[in-house]
């Protein structure tokens, strides 16, 4: 027999959508009505850029578009065509967006294009609402800033993986007559810069794999929550040149030298828009490993402490007194001194004392039993490291310690939540090549976080401020 094609209409989507989502949108709805005040959160140039139409009246109200479209990224809706057909169904939602004619695809799309700054703009207001909230939930752990980039991938063929496995397939028959040319390497020098329709969509390689991407800088606290979102447009190009790179054959080191070039011009845009906020620490991977990165964030932007593994790039072998982690170490054997805290007294530089792991306690004094000492001290070699002197080899915390490891561990919180931004928030998925509509989904990600950080503490649930669909379970 045949095999049916089953032809799935768009009342079988709804259907679909509806029998998953039943359940929980009264109690959705309920929420939403009760403790988000949507009038709040949107800016006022927002306001007046939507009415100020040459006198025309708006057949909807900007109220509508905005509930509509935090509406559905919060049923997990990737597509523009899914949220209509369930408005269409549903009543109870119509009443909730306020819609007084259902708009079509198009003009949710142009909606977004055509308001994206001011979409962006609405973003920070929802920053400013969240950040006493964060500090709340846990006043430490709001005080860390954490870093990085990521990459957007619009629907263009050089996405396609027939387009890749072509330009590979070119690089492997090169390298046959070749041995010593990496065909995974020399593809990359084969790939354009740009895809052909999306100009602002470059070359990059992330998570392994090459792909043409809209880049964005995403900030988050060590709670994961979003503090700031860097869309890297032609806007933010001009106003920010030196983020611009060359292509090299290394993508490895490209994606390293992009990151930490864009570090500094996102952290002054962030702290341009929310001058009061204030933070201790900086959490980022070895990317952001130099001496200019450092100092930059010791004495621009204040950060008494940053935690960054040490680039093997950077690492100098030379330097036989202290080891890959900036720590110092025995001289004879290596091995890693034991840090005792700081150390100093009244009117002293803060420094930070370590000490020979073979000497032990007798009492209240330390004696030296090591077999070849290197000093003739009783008390066994000591060293001291200055803050304030060198920030990279003296961040505010010891590296290779179980304090340091732990706050390390925080960095993978901003991963998660660009996992979050593109599976359950559909960036990940999307079917637009337009620049701004892309720009806009990403913002919009932004707010719908924000929006579960609020209602998490409306509910008094801040437990759950990273689920919305708990959330909503917990009020029902």
């Amino acid at each position: 027999m045949r095999n049916k094609v089953v032809q799935l209409s768009l009342f079988d989507t709804y259907t679909d959508v509806l029998e998953k989502m039943d359940e929980n949108q009264s109690e959705l709805v309920e929420l939403l009505e009760e403790h988000i005040d949507f009038e709040a959160i949107i800016p006022p140039q927002f306001q007046c850029a939507y009415y100020n139409r040459y006198g025309r009246k708006r057949t909807n109200s900007l109220e509508s578009f905005i509930r509509a479209l935090i509406l559905k990224s919060l049923l997990g809706m990737k597509q523009n065509k899914q949220l209509l057909t369930l408005l269409k169904f549903s009543k109870e939602l119509r009443d909730f967006c306020g819609f007084d004619k259902l708009p079509d695809e198009s003009q949710l799309t142009r909606f977004k294009q055509q308001f994206c700054d001011y979409i962006e703009m609405m973003f920070y207001s929802l920053v400013e609402i969240t950040e006493p909230i964060c500090r709340e939930i846990n006043e430490k752990k709001s005080r860390y800033l954490i870093y990085d980039t990521t990459g957007i991938e619009p629907k263009v063929k050089e996405n396609n993986p027939k387009f890749l496995n072509t330009k590979l397939n070119q690089a492997k028959k090169l390298a046959k007559s070749n041995p010593d040319i990496d065909p995974y390497k020399l593809v990359y020098s084969f790939l354009p810069d740009k895809a052909a329709k999306a100009p602002m969509a470059r070359q990059q390689y992330i998570n392994g794999h090459y792909c043409y991407s809209y880049k964005a800088g995403i900030v988050t606290d060590g709670l994961g929550i979003v503090r700031h979102i860097s869309f890297f447009d032609d806007n933010f190009r001009d106003e920010h040149p030196e983020i611009v790179t060359t292509k090299s054959d290394d993508p490895e080191k490209d994606k390293e030298i992009g990151d930490s070039v864009s570090l500094k011009p996102v952290l002054s845009d962030f702290f341009g828009v929310h001058k009061s906020f204030s933070y201790s620490t900086f959490l980022g991977d070895a990317a952001f490993d130099s001496y200019d990165i450092y100092s930059m964030l010791k004495n621009d932007f204040n950060f008494s402490r940053a935690c960054i593994p040490l680039n093997s790039r950077n690492s100098t072998s030379s330097h036989s007194a202290f080891n890959q982690y900036g720590n110092p170490v025995c001289p004879l054997d290596g091995t890693q001194f034991t840090c005792l805290g700081k150390s100093g007294g009244k009117n002293r530089s803060l420094r930070i004392k370590w000490v020979c792991h073979k000497p032990i306690q007798k009492g209240n004094k330390r004696i030296c039993v090591c077999e070849t000492p290197c000093t003739e001290s009783s008390y066994g070699k000591c060293a001291y490291t200055y803050p304030d002197k060198d920030f990279r080899n003296c961040p505010g915390i010891p590296r290779n310690t179980e304090h340091w490891d732990n706050l390390y561990k925080h960095r993978v919180l901003v991963e998660r939540t660009i996992n979050i931004f593109k599976d359950a928030f559909g960036l990940g998925d999307l079917r637009s090549v337009n620049i701004k509509t892309i720009k806009a989904d990403l913002f919009l990600a932004g707010c719908i976080q924000l929006v579960g950080v609020i209602l998490s503490k409306a509910i008094n649930q801040t437990k759950l401020y990273k689920s919305v669909r708990k959330l909503v379970s917990k009020a029902a």
